[in-house]
């Protein structure tokens, strides 16, 4: 089993990852919105 400091460590790495994943989406969405706004001109 994890002992309390490796517990600690994941839970830090999966912030960070679910922060990135956030930021990432909106990011891609607004990248995509971009597009179809140059393609539809």
């Amino acid at each position: 089993m994890a002992n309390e400091g490796n517990l600690k460590a994941h839970e830090q790495t999966y912030s960070g990852f679910t922060a990135l994943m956030k930021w990432g989406t909106a990011a891609a969405f607004i990248v995509g919105l971009i597009v179809v706004f140059i393609i539809s001109r």
